[in-house]
């Protein structure tokens, strides 16, 4: 029976060379394939690579990213160091793009033919059945989405699955990410990691919104694409203000009454993609974490029950979709990870951990699910086993 396995370790001593010893004693059973790792930005990354790789077996692959907080079944953790290893009947392809800042495209397209080099294929005959993408980035070089055109320039079927490394530090002229793959830690870089997978397996996503009624219009943006000078007409941040009922003050995404309570969405088929606001700006403009164009129609979406539509993701959606859940790889907004400490539930938040299958994430730049940049979701990729 096809059936892949993953074991969840975590250590919070602060030491490189500790951490990585208690990390990789606490692994039993079969050698793994493919190991994930998920660290505190403030750590020694350097040395946790290099101690990592000295004690985990040479034909085991290692990618990692730097975080906001990690993830396992237990909660949501803060300065820790958390590893999944994957082991079972799968083939794994590593591929990495540099020069992130300079020229997005470019690294993906070179990220994804390295990967499949690896596997022996390319990437046009890349099989979206038996083929997967998990995907990591600088999150602060927000790039997201030129390099997803590079990764899928050859192959728009291709699910992808992922989010950008990111940093517990809240002041942007102080944030950075870093990237492991193997026994090299990067910065300015992306990396796809291609599982070629026998087994039942699914990417999904997860956000506490519904459609709120509204809709909003995007009438004018700057030469960047990525701020929005007017809304319906109107200068962007007043606008937005007006049909939330607050001050433009209150609008940056985690605020309590802002673009978190009431972030855009676009709607594919039945589904809404949330692709929020990030901030406004001095001029009145709004800064979106993803490109824009102009005359484009916006949902304005409704926060629902935070807490509970997390657990019914994972006791209810997860099951529904994937035959015998085995793991779960996760990705997790940061930014939703503020909106629960804002109102008062990022404990009962992190409590759903426990209903997921052995789960190993982090708290992420914003998200990747197919070609989509998103905000304020949990995007994950779920393994199963064939009966």
């Amino acid at each position: 029976m096809p059936r892949i396995q993953m074991q969840t370790v975590r250590s919070a001593h602060p030491e490189p060379v500790a951490a990585a010893e208690e990390l990789v004693s606490q692994l039993s059973g079969p050698t793994p394939k493919l190991v994930t790792l998920f660290a505190s930005r403030e750590r020694d990354q350097q040395a946790l690579n290099r101690a990592l790789r000295e004690r985990l077996p040479k034909g085991t692959r290692l990618v990692g990213a730097t975080t906001a907080g990690e993830l396992d079944n237990q909660g949501i953790h803060s300065g820790s160091v958390v590893m999944g290893a994957l082991s079972g009947g799968f083939e794994v392809g590593v591929g990495v793009g540099v020069g992130l800042s300079r020229d997005a495209l470019t690294a993906g397209s070179q990220a994804m033919s390295r990967a499949c080099h690896e596997l022996g294929v390319n990437p046009e005959d890349l099989d979206p059945r038996r083929h997967v993408g998990i995907v990591m980035d600088d999150g602060f070089r927000h790039k997201k989405e030129e390099l997803l055109l590079g990764l899928l320039e050859r192959n728009q079927g291709l699910m992808l699955v992922g989010g950008g490394a990111s940093d517990h530090e809240r002041d942007a002229t102080k944030q950075s990410a870093l990237l492991h793959v193997d026994g090299e830690v990067f910065a300015d870089a992306a990396w796809v990691v291609l599982l070629h997978l026998p087994a039942p397996w699914a990417v999904m996503r997860s956000h506490w919104y519904v459609p709120g009624g509204e809709r909003l219009r995007i009438t004018r943006v700057d030469e960047t694409h990525t701020r929005a000078l007017e809304i319906d007409g109107q200068p962007a941040a007043r606008r937005y203000a007006e049909l939330l009922g607050v001050s433009v003050e209150e609008l940056e995404l985690g605020k309590p009454r802002g673009f978190s309570l009431r972030p855009t969405a676009v709607k594919v088929g039945r589904e809404y993609f949330l692709r929020s606001p990030w901030k406004p700006l001095e001029d009145g403009s709004i800064l979106f974490a993803n490109l824009l164009t102009e005359d484009t129609e916006l949902e304005l979406m409704r926060l629902g029950d935070m807490v509970e539509s997390t657990r019914r993701f994972f006791t209810e959606e997860i099951p529904r979709r994937v035959l015998n859940p085995q793991a779960a790889l996760l990705f997790h907004c940061g930014a939703r990870m503020w909106m629960a400490q804002s109102m008062g539930v990022a404990s009962e938040l992190a409590q759903t951990l426990r209903y997921a299958p052995p789960a190993v994430g982090a708290n992420v730049q914003f998200e990747i699910y197919s070609g989509f940049n998103l905000n304020m979701t949990l995007t994950a990729l779920v393994l199963g086993a064939a009966p």
